[in-house]
């Protein structure tokens, strides 16, 4: 029982390490990578803390070296998965009962676990089986996960301590409940923080979960099960389960106890999965709360005033870190005349200095390889496309080799054409589209960019003109969850700037933010009346 109103520690965003030639972190992150590369993992499913192997497997390969194995994970028939949900509600009880300051320090631990001796390893995970660079797997794996759970926590307290007003004799206080079942997250592979974060953040909250990551994403999401497992999330809480989708799927959706939905993934997966919520309504014991982050056609827009240097940079790191595999990442762009030439010009230096994609274990590279097979024959078909097409030149990049890995260089296309198809369809690949646009129609632009796509994930303005800056804030006002004002339109800190979209891009819940949080509770309002009456007439009856 609590005697005290507890604070948790001040969450504080974790310092990124640099990875500098001579460093320890990279010595010891390059040491964990050879030792994965080495290793042959044997990867089971998580069910009520036990380790469950179907001897039903697919191999490991890192997308960089697509015909090495670095392991193998198992699948779950539709035995295991009605074996996770009856784990997880038999857990419910005891962990929705215990009071928020325990569940609050065990996802702290996870914080300081990730943060220290688990560092190389969820790290150089990330960089094996996601093809992350060090860099990037530093700000996600390590950093974000650890900052999403470190705030969550301070959230937390935040949200049970916000109470009613309570009249004199009367005593009115809220409890806020998990949800009356269990939830389903279901993680994309390319942010291991969206993957510890979706299941951590509805258990921190008192929910049990059912966690399926993507297929490509297995490896590291291993390493987020040994953390959770030693910072001492008890068996059944968080159940992490593999196999086919629309298998698991169907199954948990059709349970009566199915109570919330946490999502990150395509925008076509995410709307079939609402259909079917829907057409099992009548199933459910409670009204399913769906919350979901889904795909993104991110835009830069220039204003003639714009520094040309910095829009440059804006483009090559906003389209072309995590190989563009980034729904935040910039994939389509509109440049005054007047200094567009300047703008890619500076783009073509900057790409003209990046290495061939390659390996992460060779930190010498910016750009890796995409996801898979997949992916990588979209992006080629698309690049040839635009290389026939007469309303489009490729101007950098547009090389592809998949013999090894699956590269495909930086691409910028330009278009003479604003509705041309890579500047309204999502690509998720290292491919950027430009449009030009006379000065004169700065206003028309950016109607443009409102109406052309079905997202509203994120977006920049680069302006030198605050008049400018201010137009183009109103005029995008609702095809930009994340609004970036003379930047790029990547790179959310968690705490600072809470992250989700609108329109296709998903329901705009916020992670990184107490709004998310509060999708994962249902409250109670409590009164207490003192003194009870004890005579039914009011004083108007006289």
């Amino acid at each position: 029982m609590a005697n005290g109103f507890f604070r948790v520690p001040p969450a504080y965003n974790e310092p990124v390490k640099s990875y500098a030639p001579g460093s320890p972190e990279r010595e010891a992150v390059l040491k964990q990578y050879d030792a994965y590369y080495k290793g042959t993992a044997d990867i089971p499913l998580t069910i009520g803390g036990k380790k469950v192997r179907t001897g039903n497997t697919r191999p490991i390969a890192p997308p960089h070296d697509h015909k090495h194995t670095v392991g193998k994970y198992h699948l779950a028939s539709e035995k295991e998965v009605r074996m996770a949900i009856d784990t997880a509600l038999e857990a419910r009880s005891a962990w929705a009962a215990l009071p928020w300051e325990q569940r609050a320090a065990v996802f702290l631990k996870a914080a300081e676990l990730i943060a220290g001796p688990y560092r190389e390893r969820i790290n150089a995970a990330t960089m094996m089986a996601q093809s992350k660079t060090v860099h990037q797997a530093e700000i996600d794996a390590a950093c974000e996960l650890i900052d999403f759970l470190r705030f969550n926590a301070e959230f937390m307290s935040q949200i049970y301590q916000e109470q009613p007003e309570s009249s004199e004799g009367v005593w009115n206080r809220v409890e806020y409940r998990p949800l009356e079942g269990f939830v389903y997250a279901i993680t994309p592979f390319n942010f291991t923080a969206i993957a510890g974060n979706l299941p951590a953040s509805a258990a921190m909250m008192g929910n049990v979960v059912i966690w399926k990551p993507s297929d490509h994403q297995v490896f590291s999401a291993q390493v987020i099960v040994d953390v959770f497992e030693e910072a001492g999330v008890p068996a059944g809480v968080i159940n992490c389960i593999y196999g086919d989708p629309a298998m698991i799927t169907d199954i948990l959706l059709t349970h009566p106890d199915f109570s919330g939905l946490h999502y990150t993934g395509s925008t076509e997966v995410f709307k079939s999965i609402w259909k079917k919520i829907g057409d099992n309504i009548t199933t459910y014991k409670t009204y399913p709360r769906i919350v979901g982050e889904t795909g993104g056609k991110d835009f830069i827009i220039a204003h003639p005033t714009a520094n040309p240097r910095q829009v440059a940079t804006a483009i090559t790191r906003g389209a072309f870190e995590l190989q563009g595999q980034k729904c935040s990442a910039a994939s389509r762009v509109y440049l005054p005349e007047s200094i567009a030439s300047q703008v890619l010009d500076g783009v073509k230096k900057d790409l003209a200095s990046i290495n061939k994609p390659g390996t992460p274990a060779d930190l010498s590279n910016f750009v890796t390889a995409v996801i898979h097979e997949g992916a990588f024959d979209k992006l080629a078909g698309y690049i040839d496309r635009a290389k026939s097409d007469k309303d489009a030149e490729i101007i950098a990049g547009g090389g592809y080799d998949k013999s090894v890995g699956y590269f495909v260089e930086p691409t910028v296309i330009l278009t003479t054409d604003p509705h041309y198809v890579t500047m309204e369809t999502e690509l998720f690949g290292p491919v950027v589209t430009v449009y030009v646009y006379p000065d004169a129609e700065w206003e028309a632009t950016l109607k443009l960019v409102d109406q052309t796509s079905e997202y509203a994930l994120t977006g920049a303005v680069i302006s030198g003109d605050r008049y400018a800056i201010q137009q183009a804030t109103r005029a995008l006002e609702n095809c930009a969850g994340n609004f970036y004002i003379n930047d790029k339109p990547t790179g959310a800190v968690v705490g600072q700037q809470p992250f989700g979209g609108a329109r296709a891009s998903g329901t705009n819940d916020k992670a990184g933010s107490a709004q998310n949080l509060m999708r994962w509770i249902s409250p109670r309002l409590i009164k207490e009346t003192f003194v009870s009456p004890e005579d039914y007439r009011y004083p108007f009856l006289g």
